[in-house]
């Protein structure tokens, strides 16, 4: 879902996370504050003020979406459901579960606290509004309290429409599971919904460009694009955990797997391992233990000239939970890892012993063995 990420700082124990398309969202919103939105409610300013005015109130929309997800965050790890951070990103923001909420409650309690986080900022925000504009300091103040307490409703609104993964659709979700008592069947139906309402934004979006309204259809229909492919992943995703999660590591790993010594050359490690082998990662080890892994990828950034100076150990990944797991995990606990370290192998660690390497392709291949035995 994202791409580059920028971390910005802690917050009650999560880490808040910039996706760097935030920033074109950011840019975007100022500018329609500041030549649209703000002239045209509050006439008679000068540039400077609307530019001042659009930049304040595109900040506390983000301050706005940062307290939105810490809200679902705080009441996620109540239900010991882990969140690996908060990251903003061009359509709003998301906390990062690590695991589905245990229990249709879980759910419930979780989806709804968004929604009633914005609902509480756009009340928060209304009364100062009001308390500014009486106190007399200023239109421009009472102009972005007031836009902020607009656009916190709309927010609310907008995420209590039952489309999964809106929040409104995780809502859904928890009532059909609750009801039906299966949490898949329960997040299809909800999927289903979360894809027809995509394209009815999609719909509304070329019915908006046809209309003349370039932006505005064009963001609708982005918007229907994400949340009618977000949807189908969704049902895809929790359907591939469902499959893994009573399948260990030790089932799909590649036992006793081609190791090179930490201290050869990268020239020799290209010559006598890649090309010998053709694999792309290589478990690393240091008299006779693992110290790390090296891939191909590591080796795009140096110059060949190098090669015959530099060795394994100066590239090499070093031991760490992010390219480790152990055999008795879950497949679906190694794919969870691959994500979040952006590692396609992990090394297969017990007591310090390599037992074996496995593959993000390994584990894509018992996925399909396992549909299609149905």
């Amino acid at each position: 879902m994202f791409g580059a990420q920028v971390k910005l700082f802690r917050l009650a124990g999560f880490d808040v996370n910039l996706d760097l398309s935030w920033v074109f969202i950011a840019l975007l919103i100022s500018w329609t504050l500041a030549t649209g939105y703000f002239p045209e409610l509050y006439p008679g300013f000068e540039s400077t003020t609307y530019w001042s005015m659009g930049v304040i109130g595109a900040a506390g929309l983000f301050l706005s979406i940062v307290l939105h997800e810490l809200s679902h965050s705080v009441v996620a790890r109540r239900y010991g459901i882990p969140i690996s951070g908060i990251t903003l990103f061009i359509f709003g923001g998301v906390a990062q579960m690590e695991r589905e909420p245990p229990t249709a409650r879980a759910e419930f309690m979780m989806a709804i606290a968004g929604p009633l986080a914005s609902l509480g900022l756009s009340l928060f925000f209304y009364v100062c509004a009001i308390g500014t504009a009486a106190a007399g300091t200023g239109t421009p103040v009472s102009g972005v309290l007031s836009y902020l307490a607009l656009i916190n409703l709309i927010v609310a609104i907008f995420n209590m429409v039952p489309a999964f993964p809106l929040d409104g659709g995780r809502v859904y979700r928890a009532w059909l599971w609750g009801r039906m008592g299966d949490m898949v069947a329960a997040t299809r139906r909800a999927a289903l919904a979360g894809q027809i309402f995509g394209l009815m934004l999609i719909g509304l979006g070329v019915a908006s460009l046809f209309s003349g309204h370039l932006i505005g259809g064009l963001w609708w229909g982005l918007i229907g694009l994400f949340l009618h492919s977000a949807s189908r992943n969704a049902i895809t995703q929790l359907e591939s955990q469902k499959l893994l999660e009573s399948e260990t590591v030790a089932r799909v790993m590649t036992r006793s797997p081609l190791t090179v010594p930490v201290d050869i050359t990268l020239r020799e490690l290209v010559d006598n391992y890649i090309y010998g082998s053709f694999h792309e990662t290589f478990p690393v080890v240091e008299n006779g233990r693992p110290a790390g892994s090296i891939g191909v990828a590591d080796l795009r950034g140096t110059n060949r000239e190098d090669w015959d100076r530099l060795r394994v150990r100066d590239l090499m990944h070093p031991l760490s939970r992010l390219n480790t797991i152990g055999p008795g995990e879950t497949t679906e606990a190694a794919l969870r890892k691959m994500r979040e370290s952006g590692h396609a192998r992990l090394l297969v660690v017990e007591d310090g012993r390599l037992l074996g390497i496995v593959a993000l392709r390994d584990i894509m291949r018992l996925i399909a063995l396992k549909r299609e035995l149905g």
